[in-house]
């Protein structure tokens, strides 16, 4: 089973009440504060680029990059009236590669949990390289705790012409929840087709990430939790790439 493939047509209608005004205003909030020039951002593990386009609606030059090429058609298809239309890369945390730097990264809404722990060594190298001197990066996770509250429950999301079923498992070995899933789509009058798909999210604990970012270079490291969702488990990590 494969991550985010035949999800990706369903995500935008599973996540329509994410608040996504709220991440872009505090990204916005946190730009401001700093007082630098924040023009070119990169959106790293991106999905269907509803936060790339909306910051790009915002005014912002974006560079976006997941590793799902079915997340990026649905991203790459959305027609937003913006100045400079944002650039889809298909690549991995792991395997960033830019032509120059940004002014800030972001990843958002449980992207970095996506990311194993012994690959975060990597992506946190190849974001300080490609992040310009005194630049930002800036993301959120869901807490260790949260994730492990998940164990044992099954959710149903149920939309017209859509039914997706998952189950959480916490593995305590690997520190993550596993979600499986499977997805009904009506097809026709009297068929229904079913996909099925296995998500792991990892449990990173703030700590270690503080200690990672500190190995790769980046200062001024803070966790904050007066955040979008901050009430539901997800915590923000801001850190600036040495100057």
């Amino acid at each position: 089973m494969s991550c985010y493939s035949f999800l990706a047509p369903w995500y935008d209608k599973l996540t329509g009440d994410v608040p996504y005004g709220q991440f872009a205003d505090f990204y916005e909030a946190e730009f401001a504060a700093d007082g630098g020039e924040f023009r070119l951002l990169l959106d790293l593990c991106c999905g269907t680029g509803t936060l790339t386009w909306e910051l790009a609606r915002r005014g912002y030059e974006m560079i976006a990059a997941d590793r799902s090429v079915e997340m990026l058609m649905e991203a790459q298809s959305k027609s937003v009236p913006v100045g400079v239309p944002p650039l889809f890369l298909c690549q991995e945390a792991s395997g960033l590669d830019l032509y120059g730097t940004v002014d800030a990264a972001l990843c958002s809404l449980d992207g970095m949990n996506y990311i194993p722990a012994d690959e975060l060594p990597e992506v946190f190298r190849r974001l300080h390289l490609f992040i310009r001197p005194g630049g930002l990066f800036i993301f959120d996770i869901r807490s260790p705790e949260f994730l492990r509250s998940l164990d044992g429950d099954i959710f149903v999301d149920e939309k017209e012409g859509l039914l997706c079923l998952w189950r959480a498992d916490f593995d305590e070995e690997l520190s993550a929840v596993i979600y499986g899933m499977d997805i009904f789509s009506h097809e026709s009058k009297n068929m229904w087709s079913r996909e099925s798909e296995e998500h792991i999210e990892y449990a990173h604990c703030p700590e270690t990430l503080s200690s990672l970012l500190s190995a790769a270079g980046f200062t001024d490291i803070a966790v904050r939790h007066d955040c979008p969702q901050g009430d539901a488990g997800r915590m923000f990590v801001t850190a600036r790439r040495e100057t």
